[in-house]
């Protein structure tokens, strides 16, 4: 799966929230100062063709939607970063957050409660 530049993940998670929509829906949820129509529709266009969204016609237009799933992209995007920057250990990750964003035991041990609920 390639990965999406901060523009292209930043529609992608307007995609996965809308789940399918038009480029002046997209445009609605953007941040101001508002990009250019045409500037989001290339951006629509790019992760069309990297195999992120596709699209259906309705009336002249298209409305457009994802096709890879949040949660496959997110997990690609975590193991590439504990790749590049913790030699392959979640444990040094967790370690690096843990002294970076001042987590105490108890947030450490929510988390830890999160991780087993999912577990079962």
């Amino acid at each position: 799966m390639k990965q999406l530049t901060k523009a292209e993940e930043e529609v992608m998670q307007i995609l996965w929230r809308l789940q399918k929509c038009n480029v002046a829906a997209i445009i609605k949820k953007l941040p101001d100062p508002k990009p250019a129509y045409n500037t989001v529709s290339t951006i629509v266009r790019i992760l069309e063709s990297k195999g992120f969204v596709d699209h259906e016609q309705e009336g002249k237009g298209y409305l457009y939607f994802p096709v890879v799933k949040k949660s496959d992209y997110s997990n690609q995007s975590i193991n590439k970063l504990v790749d590049g920057y913790f030699q392959g250990s979640f444990k040094s990750m967790v370690s690096f957050f843990m002294k970076n964003n001042d987590l105490s035991l108890s947030e450490l041990e929510s988390i830890l409660k999160e991780i087993k609920k999912t577990d079962n």
